[in-house]
């Protein structure tokens, strides 16, 4: 019986037809203790996390034959485009839609470790309450300001190089794996302080995207200042863990540090107009 590495995948040829373990943490709401229930599931072939957990709530019982209540998660699209089924997989936080159980584990008798996030409130075993990450989209106007515009016709154009850029960076899918993996984002169950703690590095490249459209540019001041204040990219402590982790692999220390530089930038530019 093994357990596949944290960070490094099993590449063996998988077994078929084996049998292995979840161990997943449960905890029945919020504010209530967790504990850990152990599920086997006989793997079909191709199966990814989520299928298995399927298996698990339709026949909730434990490894040890004590049935228990089905085990609770978030998923939507399951093709990696929605966020939704973000969790802490063998030690390391990705999307479970796109986990295979072929490469976690290969073998008879292995085991995958399954827990929520530990950056946001749990509702509900796997399942997280992600609000404050959305929040923080807000917090630095993640949009487009087109309300009234529909009349003026086509908008401004974008180069194939600047599109290029752009595209990577609006493939983020607020999933939450950078902030799982940054030191500087903590659990903040306490809404009122929001505003003041870090806002993460999704919300940055995000206010990056649309400083750089032709159109969302004029919310730029507004972005910048909100990104000077408390928790802002000043916060940012360079661990550089949530380009790592990205699923989407969007050059996010890139983004801090443009968007640095853009704040450095309009703070000079402030202090000599007074």
């Amino acid at each position: 019986m093994t357990v596949a590495a944290p960070h490094s995948p099993a590449r063996r040829a998988a077994t078929p037809g084996r049998t292995i373990t979840f161990r997943i943490k449960r905890c029945e709401g919020p504010g209530k203790p967790s504990h850990w229930e152990d599920f086997k599931v006989q793997v079909p072939k191709s199966s990814n996390v989520i299928s298995c957990l399927q298996q698990i709530a339709a026949n909730p019982v434990t490894a040890d034959g004590k049935t228990v209540t089905p085990v609770v998660w978030d998923a939507g699209c399951l093709e990696e485009v929605c966020g939704a089924c973000t969790m802490v997989i063998n030690g390391k936080v990705r999307q479970s839609c796109s986990c295979l159980i072929d490469e976690y584990a290969p073998n008879e008798g292995d085991i995958i470790t399954l827990e929520p996030m530990t950056k946001f409130p749990v509702v509900r075993d796997l399942w997280v309450d992600r609000s404050r990450l959305f929040h923080n989209l807000a917090r630095v106007k993640a949009w487009v300001p087109i309300d009234g515009t529909y009349h003026l016709g086509a908008g401004p154009k974008e180069t194939p190089a600047s599109q290029a850029t752009h595209y990577v960076l609006s493939t983020c899918m607020s999933c939450g794996c950078c902030l799982e993996a940054c030191p500087q984002f903590n659990l903040e169950e306490d809404a009122s302080k929001w505003d003041t703690s870090f806002v993460g590095a999704h919300a940055i490249s995000q206010a990056r995207l649309f400083n750089e459209h032709p159109i969302g540019s004029e919310l730029k001041g507004e972005r910048l200042d909100a990104l000077m204040g408390e928790g802002g990219v000043g916060d940012c402590g360079n661990a550089q863990n949530c380009v790592k982790v990205c699923p989407k692999n969007i050059p996010l220390t890139e983004s801090i540090a443009v968007v640095g530089r853009q704040t450095t930038v309009r703070a000079i530019a402030q202090f000599f107009r007074g």
